[in-house]
């Protein structure tokens, strides 16, 4: 077990099961990551994917130095200021920051490699995310959230029915370009350091839809925006990209898989509640609730889904926190 002291300081960790350390010496601050559990995802393939990000010119943690016999690494600290932190404090910088943040997604879905080599010499290649993979991820919602407001008479006739909503949204998905996708492209996991937007927590990274790390960020539970807002971004991403996208494919995959993610995202935080005891993102469920319902009012392909979630789920349950 890593030992702390008093030049070792606990910082606030996030949803996975690392701890952090911030360590101080004379002449650098660094950030231990630690983790005994999934140490392959959460240590090597984690400096693999930033050292793959570094040489594409994106802002990502360095690594010091490595023992991963003792389950941890030693990476560059990018200080306290995420995008998050900052647009709390000043919410005059959103539109910036936000655009300096697209700007940021736009590098990195220019990144072709896929493949590349971890600290103990050994090649990674990225996954495709595929649609057994967001099926999978969708379904999250079905086994922790609905299971907990369903009545087990009609549990079974629930799941059976929205299984067939994800799977039919996915196959609706019509773009084929495959990109790098960070996977948790929102405001917490972007920071502010030496005056360029960086980018933290890629371990999850895989090769998929361009406009889910979009989705991601303008439709992100943490940080509440309105509609005007989102579309600004949204049309900003869209003049950045328009000679690569089809502007009709890009929206209707935006819209599914900004449903499809924040459905997840629900499964996700009420299990995080009932099997880890991490009560605090219970309260993020209201607002992934109006995201959904903001997306799956806009085209009649979502109508069959919109009609079962409100059969099921009342507002004073989509408001519990």
């Amino acid at each position: 077990m890593l030992q702390t002291n008093n030049k070792l300081k606990k910082i606030k960790g996030d949803a996975s099961f690392r701890s952090f350390y911030r360590k101080s010496s004379l002449n650098k601050k660094s950030i231990i990551v630690f983790a005994s559990k999934e140490k392959e995802k959460n240590l090597l393939i984690y400096d693999a994917i930033n050292s793959l990000l570094i040489k594409n010119k994106v802002l990502a943690p360095k690594l010091y130095s490595e023992n991963y016999k003792k389950n941890y690494i030693e990476i560059e600290d990018f200080g306290d200021d995420s995008v998050f932190s900052l647009l709390k404090k000043n919410k005059k910088q959103r539109e910036n920051l936000y655009k300096k943040s697209v700007d940021l997604l736009g590098v990195i879905q220019k990144i072709k490699q896929n493949q590349f080599k971890n600290f103990k010499g050994k090649t990674y290649k990225i996954p495709i995310y595929d649609n057994v993979k967001l099926f999978n991820e969708a379904n999250l919602f079905c086994e922790w959230y609905a299971k907990k407001f369903v009545k087990k008479n009609k549990l079974t006739k629930f799941k059976i029915d929205i299984k067939k909503q994800i799977k039919f949204l996915l196959t609706r998905l019509q773009s084929k370009e495959k990109v790098f996708v960070h996977r948790d492209f929102h405001v917490s996991n972007l920071m502010k350091f030496k005056n360029k937007i960086g980018v933290i927590d890629s371990q999850d990274a895989l090769i998929g839809n361009r406009t889910y790390d979009l989705a991601s960020l303008i439709d992100d539970v943490r940080f509440k925006t309105d509609k005007i807002f989102k579309d600004k971004i949204y049309r900003y991403y869209l003049k950045l990209n328009k000679k690569r996208v089809n502007e009709n494919i890009l929206l209707s995959d935006f819209e599914i898989l900004s449903i499809l993610r924040n459905m997840k995202i629900i499964g996700i935080f009420t299990r995080l509640a009932m099997r880890d005891k991490k009560n605090q993102y219970l309260k993020l469920i209201p607002y992934a609730w109006k995201l959904i319902e903001l997306r799956i009012s806009n085209n009649k392909k979502f109508s069959e889904l919109k009609d079962l979630l409100d059969l099921n789920f009342s507002k004073k349950i989509r408001n519990q926190k």
